[in-house]
């Protein structure tokens, strides 16, 4: 049982820098073309769509696709490590219990 949970738990911090790695490639790709555009806008636009439709996108229409994909590979990466890092601290507490 120890061993395969200490397996597990390194698959899933392989994943998660398999993951980082990823996303940071493809959400750099779209920055740099934002960037180039001389697109600005916020942390807070991020999170909140409303606030993203009415003062950025309303603002930058030509670019609507890159900001909305940007958005989107940082939300689904902020996610995905999230739970990958409960997995990780759920399974090292149960590695540290059996032990």
């Amino acid at each position: 049982m120890f061993l395969i949970l200490l397996i597990i738990v390194i698959a899933l911090f392989i994943a998660m820098l398999f993951l980082n790695v990823y996303f940071r490639v493809k959400v750099f790709k779209v920055y740099k073309r934002l960037v180039e555009n001389q697109v600005e806008f916020g942390a807070a636009h991020l999170f909140n769509e409303e606030k993203m439709q009415k003062e950025v996108l309303s603002v930058y229409p030509e670019h609507e696709s890159d900001i909305l994909t940007f958005c989107n590979y940082l939300r689904y990466s902020i996610k995905m490590a999230t739970v990958l890092i409960l997995l990780i601290t759920m399974l090292g507490a149960l590695l540290m219990y059996y032990r």
